[in-house]
């Protein structure tokens, strides 16, 4: 069925639809009985109209009219081309370039004034989605298209955070920093398999949302850190180190958690007639995570000792006066890395996390020179991103649930806060007992990367929309509270002489 002016009415599209996927019409029924992997649909083609396609439109439709084709199947989703059949004439996603644009220009004064006010920019960019998507404007049309550029944005996050994986600075803390977030995620999963034994919620969703609230935000603890006075002599409480040191190791078990998703899908969708076969299935999937990573590690290991330090001299000799064919270099070398990680079954986040490691071993100029060069590049990417998120957040959810979430939000502080204070008393020398409040107040909010995983889980099933748009709001609110919490700890616990510089 095809509408040849361009425009239809949904209530119209339904009714054609319905009409398709009737009874009389049993052609493709009997088709799909006989071509098994097939599913055959009644879909509305929506196009302009090739012989008089502005016979009927005004000037104003007909230069708002891109003349795209549209597909809609029952379901009410659209499809647009992908792959024309004549390659040889070029087409252009118009509705896709529209909607970048669109972003790019409103998300400047949504972050213009978040910065204004002392607030992250990045609520302004996910203000910026929400004044766009469904509960706004509703004037995106390319939704999968912007979320999936969004995507590479993430992976040059995770690029730049492994960038960050210094093992010199962190050597003297690595011990703290490896072990205080590995047992704050091992409490705040026994916490949630509790609360969700008591609610009744399935395990599998119960660990990921414990995962997901243990995770704390790299980006914001680090602009809390810049121009902080930290103590560089020996014996100092170097706080800052402590909250990078285990900042990183967080980092490193999201890209491990992405990895074990799967793991999670898995061991929610079997059927649980025998116990005993479904550990051994369980076992048997954490052993071929555990497998593909050790031969990531290995992977890593080859390339540090014999490819990154030639390549990078390569790439920086001829990138004088060309400094395109660096940053080509550098990024190839990220989707060569997440393409080798996808290719073991671990996620392309990980790959991107392990590039950014292997170019930091290089050295600190080396450092500074590619985050100068990659920076820009994910700073537009992240924009994208977080405007992506925020086409799925809806201002009403949040007004009608707002006494639940502002609870919701300072137990997850206040549980965050206690717990990493318990774990920080039993591994810092009693000489650094006040940098447990401060580490503590660094860690008691959720990294913003729980957005990444809340897509992630719930495209796989793992989380409803509800709990997803919780994650979201929570998420949301604590980084909000953040700031506040930062300041206060700073004035009561740090010395005076570091005081004023840290504020």
């Amino acid at each position: 069925m095809t509408v040849g002016t361009g425009r239809v009415d949904s209530r119209l599209a339904r009714t054609a639809l319905r009409a398709l996927g009737s009874p009389a019409c049993g052609s493709g029924h009997r088709l799909c009985d006989q071509v098994k992997g097939v599913n055959f649909e009644a879909v509305l083609r929506v196009e302009e109209d090739e012989a008089n396609p502005k016979q009927n439109l005004t000037k104003r439709e007909a230069e708002g009219d891109l003349g795209l084709s549209m597909l809609i199947d029952s379901q009410n989703n659209r499809y647009i081309l992908t792959k024309p059949r004549d390659a040889t004439i070029p087409r252009a996603d118009h509705h896709f370039l529209k909607d970048i644009v669109t972003i790019g220009m409103l998300s400047l004064p949504c972050g213009w004034l978040c910065t204004t006010i002392g607030l992250p920019t990045m609520f302004g960019y996910i203000i910026c989605g929400v004044l766009l998507g469904p509960s706004g404007l509703n004037s995106i049309k390319s939704v999968v298209q912007v979320e999936t550029l969004g995507e590479v944005g993430v992976f040059f996050t995770l690029f730049l955070v492994g960038l960050e994986f210094s093992p010199e600075r962190l050597r003297k803390v690595w011990k703290i920093a490896f072990q205080g977030p590995c047992y704050m995620t091992l409490l705040m999963i026994a916490f949630g398999l509790f609360w969700g034994h008591l609610l009744q919620i399935r395990p599998t969703q119960s660990v990921f949302v414990s995962t997901c609230l243990s995770l704390s935000s790299t980006p914001l603890v680090s602009r809390f850190l810049m121009g902080s006075a930290r103590g560089e002599k020996e014996g100092d409480a170097d706080y800052g180190a402590v909250l990078l040191g285990m900042l990183v190791v967080q980092d490193v078990q999201l890209g491990l958690f992405i990895a074990g998703m799967p793991t999670l899908i898995q061991a929610g969708a079997g059927s649980h007639s025998s116990v005993v076969m479904e550990t051994l299935r369980i076992l048997a999937l954490v052993g071929q995570i555990l497998f593909s990573l050790a031969a990531a590690c290995l992977l890593c290991l080859v390339v540090k000792t014999y490819l990154i330090g030639p390549y990078y001299r390569k790439l920086h000799v001829e990138g004088k006066g060309n400094k395109e064919i660096l940053i080509l270099g550098i990024s190839a070398f990220i989707f060569l890395m997440l393409m080798v990680t996808e290719l073991l079954d671990v996620s392309m986040e990980l790959g991107c996390f392990l590039a950014g490691a292997l170019i930091s071993s290089q050295g600190h100029m080396v450092t500074e020179e590619v985050v100068a060069y990659i920076e820009p590049i994910r700073d537009f990417l992240v924009i994208i991103f977080f405007a992506s998120i925020g086409l799925h957040v809806f201002p009403t959810f949040v007004v009608y649930e707002l006494t639940v979430l502002m609870v919701l939000t300072l137990s997850v502080v206040i549980m965050k806060f206690a717990l990493a204070a318990l774990v920080l008393s039993l591994l810092l020398p009693k000489s650094w007992q006040y940098v447990k409040w401060i580490v503590a107040a660094g860690l008691a909010q959720v990294s913003e990367l729980s957005f990444v995983l809340g897509s992630r889980a719930r495209r796989a099933g793992i989380i409803s929309r509800e709990v997803y748009l919780l994650i979201l709001s929570v998420t949301t609110l604590s980084l909000l509270l953040a700031p506040v919490l930062w300041r206060a700890v700073l004035t009561r616990c740090v010395p005076r002489p570091e005081r004023r510089s840290s504020l």
